[in-house]
Formats: structure tokens, sequence, C-alpha cells
């Protein structure tokens, strides 16, 4: 390998390293701010949510000239309203949860996905990653068997957040290579524009002063995680760039620490530190 082809892969892999930071501040900052607007109904929150991404998404998909509608319609549309699904759980379980406890709960999607893949795609898992998914569910029960502060409900919610978060990966897998993932996500965000508005009309709450530019930032963050996430796995090898997701819980975290004053248990941080690990470990180990 010459000294050049070196350096341009060092410069490479640095801009991948950046861009999944940038990712994943700015999922951290949504999620935040998502537990910041815990006194408006959910469903006015994930109509805010979905809005913003909406007008960036569809504007991008009309200068890039790409048909909007895509071809596995029906699909996408399974996807956008289990994805909503999934959404919902999640910003409701903030309620109930230190936010970087349930990031770092929600992050069991994956395990769930595997799961669906073995029956539903007929797809195989390794000896040593069923061992790793049972290690991932030990760190959920050392959070919630030894840490009496993790409420019950806001636990429940976030661990159906992340089934119905392992279905829509599948289903994402389903639709393979034939939609756009900008026209993939652009059904989800019109589907949580529309049944976010609809079910929000009777329980709405008018924001006021800088609650509307920070309900109407979680629609720019949110989308901007996405592109640049999407940037980072595209100039990358896979195997380094996914673990670098789980950067997202040590800013929760660090945010929530600072910001709400959460207080994390040793056993807290023992069982999010064992799911984590567990997933990383089970990324590098099914890429191998």
């Amino acid at each position: 390998m010459s000294r050049v082809t070196l350096q341009s892969q060092i410069k490479t892999v640095k801009k991948a390293i950046l861009y999944m930071i940038i990712s994943t501040f700015s999922f951290s900052l949504m999620n935040s701010f998502v537990k910041y607007l815990n006194h408006y109904p959910t469903f006015e929150i994930v109509f805010f949510r979905a809005i913003g991404s909406l007008v960036l998404g569809t504007a991008l998909i009309l200068i890039k000239g790409i048909p909007i509608f895509g071809n596995s319609r029906k699909l996408m549309i399974y996807r956008a309203l289990v994805g909503l699904t999934a959404m919902s759980l999640f910003f409701m379980s903030l309620q109930y949860l230190p936010v970087g406890t349930a990031v770092s709960l929600r992050y069991l999607a994956p395990i769930y996905a595997a799961m669906f893949a073995v029956f539903l795609l007929k797809e195989k898992l390794k000896p040593i990653q069923w061992f790793l998914f049972l290690f991932a569910f030990a760190g959920v029960l050392v959070l919630k068997g030894f840490d009496q502060n993790i409420n019950t409900t806001g636990l429940l919610l976030v661990l159906a957040a992340s089934v119905f978060s392992g279905l829509v990966y599948v289903l994402i897998r389903k639709i393979g290579n034939s939609d756009h993932p900008l026209v993939i996500v652009n059904y989800f965000m019109f589907t949580g524009t529309v049944i976010g508005g609809l079910l929000s009309i009777n329980n709405w709450i008018n924001p006021e002063g800088m609650d509307w530019l920070i309900l109407l930032s979680l629609g720019v963050f949110g989308f901007f995680g996405q592109i640049f996430m999407t940037k980072a796995f595209q100039i990358a090898k896979t195997n380094l760039v996914a673990p670098l997701k789980y950067i997202e819980v040590i800013f929760t975290i660090m945010v929530g620490i600072f910001w709400f004053g959460d207080i994390y248990s040793l056993w807290s941080l023992l069982g999010i530190l064992m799911i984590v690990a567990a997933l990383v470990t089970n990324v590098l180990v099914g890429k191998r």
C-alpha cells in the first residue's frame, strides 16, 4: 500500500468518525429536547419531530429528482406505521426515565431485529451472538433489579419501543435497494406528521416563546443526525462506523446529568455498560 493511499484512508476514517460524532450529538440533543418538552402531549411532539424532517426531506428529494412515491409503497407504509409506534413509545418513556437510560435501552432494537430476521428472513446467527444477546438482557435485569429508581412503566414503554424498532430494521431490510433511503424516511415522516397531528388535536397545547424554536428544531436535529450517519456509513467500513453509534449513550447521559440533574447509581451504569458492550461486540462479531 502506497503512502498516498494510506494517508487517503486515514483521512477518510477521520471524516467518518467526525460524521458519526455530529450524528450522535444531533440525536442526543433531539432526545434531550424531547425530554425537556415532556409537559407537551406525546403526539404533539411527534408531529413537530416529523414535520421538520418532512420539509427538509421533501426538499432534498425534489432537488435530487428522486421519484417521491417510490416503488415498495405497501412495505414503506408498514415501515412508517411501525416506526411511528416505536417513536411514540420511546417519547412516552422519556416521561418516566432518565434520558440516558431510555436511549441505552432503546438500543436493544438490533437484538430484536436479529431475532425477527431469523424467523422472517431465515437468516442465521452465530452462537456467540446469542450469548451476547443474553448478556445484554442481563444488563437490563441489573438495571431494573438493583436500581429501585428505574420506573417500571418507563421500562416497559422503552422495551416495547425497542421491539418495534427491531421490526423496523427488518422491514427496511425487506425493502432493500428498491427505494432511495430518503423516500423511505419521508414516508415515515409524512405518516408521523399526519397521525401525530390528528391525535394531538384534542390535547393540543399552544407553544409559547422558546418552546416554538425547540419544537421546530426536533425535526432538524433528527434529519441531520440521519444524514451524517448515512454519510459515515457510505465512506467507511460498517464494523468501524457502527460501534460509534453508541457514543450517543455517552452524550445523552452527560446531557441528562448536567441539564436535568439525572443521578445514575453504580448499578445503573453497570447495566448500561453491559448492554452497550454486548451490542458493540455483536456488531464486530456479526460483520466479521
